[in-house]
């Protein structure tokens, strides 16, 4: 590929790498819609879908490093033009992924009840949340087997067809959200919650076969596991346990935030749910322009390109502040219908364009702690994002959100903390590249 660093290149990468990213939140939002107008319960319904997604996304997080560190590694050999060196990882990757995924399940399924109490969920919200997570959670093993084949692909420099499984995926999801919830009259009993755990299942396990054959046919890398492990798999492991421990300071941020939204009551909750969905999506659009980031980061460090380096993180800074302004603008454009796209109850929309707002301020302070975030990923980073995320979520996050919630601040409590959490992620990032890089790049 050619990496000259121009708006061409990067959105060879960039566009699919968006598209395949927003499969993920549209999924969640997909369900969000359609509980949320459901013709019975639908508040309680959509507190459950935002419990469940945000445990759920906990799991994913926490063991989907796989993509970034499968992608640095590859994309490092990639630069280094030792590729062959590596080919046999991402099935041994896969293998230990996907052996943990399914002890979770062992292990998460029996309790799901205790598990969604410690969110404060109870009554009818804990019996949907229930429900919801005991289908939801089968699907967990075919979409870390994605997301590790999306990091083999990502590594190779190659968005495409990543995007192709996703969006194939997307449209699954929301045919069958839409058959299985409401049923078809005379053919299929609605389902109500239950059928859109039903249909996320069936789109990831959609996605799954996708990119087992995309892999296969599209690339010489084998999904056939070959012993003894790969050189790299002590670096690969050494990747996920400090993407483990920074993800679950991510995670601690997002139960804190959904303890508190749920603790004030359903219709808090409720629009906690829509608002927090809307920003995965935001951050998920801007990750398009952070996985360009990711894999040329990559790529150049390998070769040791320092100079390329240092001109890709200032084109990014420059596009992802351009997406985040252009997130922000069409969200006030769409802000008065946003909400009535996924409730039409009068006092979950109150509290939702309450907060509303704050989320799309954040869009542009996002972006530069996002595609930070990818480039230090895609350069193998990962030790620096772990302490980051710790002293943020720690420091930041945690105390001002209890003091805020002090002065009864309730979901705006949330998403001030969670702004300056954003602040406090991005510009050490900043900071800390331009350190490790500056003075390199002028002697290449």
């Amino acid at each position: 590929m050619n990496t000259e660093i121009n708006l061409k290149n990067i959105n060879k990468l960039a566009i699919p790498a968006l598209i395949a990213g927003v499969a993920e939140p549209i999924l969640s939002l997909t369900d969000t819609a359609i509980i949320g107008n459901v013709n019975y319960n639908s508040a309680e319904a959509l507190a459950a879908v935002g419990i469940v997604g945000t445990f759920i996304s906990m799991l994913i997080w926490v063991l989907g490093q796989t993509r970034s560190a499968i992608s640095s590694i590859v994309s490092q050999h990639l630069g280094a033009n030792k590729l062959d060196q590596v080919k046999n990882l991402p099935a041994q990757a896969i293998f230990i992924i996907t052996s943990i995924s399914i002890l979770i399940i062992v292990t998460t399924w029996p309790f799901a009840s205790q598990i969604f109490k410690l969110y404060n969920a109870s009554d009818l919200i804990l019996d949907y949340s229930v429900d919801y997570y005991r289908i939801r959670v089968f699907g967990f093993p075919f979409t870390l087997f994605t997301i590790a084949i999306f990091g083999t692909f990502r590594g190779l420099q190659n968005t495409f067809y990543p995007m192709i499984i996703a969006i194939v995926g997307t449209i699954v999801n929301i045919v069958l959200d839409v058959v299985l919830v409401y049923g078809i009259e005379g053919f299929i009993t609605p389902l109500h919650i239950k059928g859109a755990a039903y249909a996320s299942v069936f789109a990831q396990v959609t996605m799954a076969v996708l990119s087992a054959f995309y892999l296969l046919r599209k690339t010489s890398i084998s999904l056939r596991l070959k012993l003894p492990f790969n050189d790299q798999i002590p670096n690969f492991v050494l990747m996920i346990l400090n993407l483990f421990v920074r993800t679950l300071a991510l995670n601690a941020t997002l139960y804190f935030a959904t303890r508190f939204a749920t603790s004030y009551g359903t219709a808090y909750i409720a629009a906690y749910t829509i608002a927090i969905n809307l920003w995965f999506l935001g951050a998920f659009i801007i990750d398009g322009y952070a996985s360009a980031g990711n894999i040329l980061s990559g790529k150049f460090l390998g070769a040791k390109h320092y100079k390329k380096l240092v001109e890709l993180s200032q084109f990014l800074i420059r596009c992802g502040l351009v997406v985040g302004i252009i997130l922000c603008c069409i969200g006030v454009l769409c802000y008065n219908i946003t909400g009535r796209i996924f409730t039409q109850d009068e006092t979950v929309l109150k509290e939702f364009y309450s907060v509303y707002w704050m989320v799309l301020v954040m869009q542009p302070f996002c972006a530069l702690a996002f595609i930070f975030d990818g480039m230090f990923k895609g350069m193998g980073k990962m030790k620096f994002l772990r302490n980051l995320l710790l002293l943020s979520t720690g420091l930041v996050f945690i105390p001002l959100l209890f003091l805020l919630d002090h002065f009864q601040l309730k979901l705006h409590a949330i998403f001030i903390a969670l702004t300056f959490w954003i602040l406090a992620r991005g510009i050490p990032l900043i900071i800390k590249f331009r350190q490790l890089f500056l003075s390199l790049s002028q002697k290449t």
